[in-house]
């Protein structure tokens, strides 16, 4: 207890903060318990208490600081007037990237399951107002294109999930570097944008598809049989080659 007197209450406070990120990071937030992070900093249960009111209170804390660190990475990003939508692409998602490279923990706290508290300060909440920014670029950006603006929000809800769900598998394997995954992302995002067709089909699976699979099959059974097919029956009845069919033919 003696370390604890020699710290400020502000040094104590940053010390709990720092300890309850990397608990909260490595067992979630049911499994984490007030006794364990006043233990890990060696310090009693009503200290915790004191700074935070509870488990609930310093979690809250933790989440609302690392929202606040990535919203302010990913706005920045999504700032600036005539910008290129692939230069958005870009910053986005090495944005999000240098985030969950250089805040490990607190990108492991988004994105696991958190308690039902003030559902404003969410990372999902966060994901919509990104996601809303990103289908307003993408909106212009149709126009320009002669694209349906109304599709905007849906491929900015894909954009940003496919960019975050990548990230986070990239945290637990780190093969690539930040920029070749960052590449990697821009590549299948930007190359879709970028080649979309105003009015896309299911080729293969849509209901259009399985009618048309469907006609074909109906046409081919009523269609008459070709040349070569009636050639090669009087060829086998020349041979004798179906009894039953010579036998019941009327005119034999």
């Amino acid at each position: 207890m003696a370390n604890a007197s020699r710290m400020s209450s502000y040094q104590r406070r940053e010390q709990l903060i720092r300890i309850g990120r990397s608990l909260f990071a490595s067992k979630g937030f049911e499994a984490v318990s007030v006794e364990e992070i006043a233990a890990t900093a060696k310090v009693s249960k009503p200290i915790v208490y004191e700074h935070f009111g509870g488990k609930e209170g310093l979690y809250a804390v933790v989440v609302d600081r690392e929202m606040r660190s990535l919203n302010d990475a990913l706005f920045q990003a999504l700032s600036g007037e005539n910008v290129h939508p692939r230069q958005i692409v870009e910053r986005t998602t090495l944005a999000l990237l240098t985030y969950i490279e250089e805040n490990a923990e607190g990108f492991q706290v988004l994105v696991r399951d958190s308690p039902t508290t003030d559902p404003t300060s969410s990372f999902s909440s966060l994901l919509g107002d990104v996601s809303t920014r990103v289908g307003e670029i993408l909106e212009e950006w149709f126009k320009r294109q002669k694209l349906p603006a109304k599709h905007a929000p849906y491929y900015a809800q894909m954009l940003v999930g496919m960019t975050v769900y990548t990230g986070q598998y990239w945290a637990d394997q780190r093969k690539l570097s930040k920029e070749q995954l960052a590449a990697l992302i821009v590549n299948l995002a930007w190359n879709g944008l970028s080649r979309m067709q105003a009015k896309p089909e299911l080729r293969f699976e849509g209901e259009k598809a399985h009618k048309e699979r469907e006609r074909a099959a109906k046409d081919s059974q009523s269609a008459p049989p070709s040349v070569e097919s009636a050639s090669s029956e009087d060829h086998e009845d020349a041979d004798g080659g179906d009894d039953v069919t010579a036998s019941s033919d009327p005119t034999s």
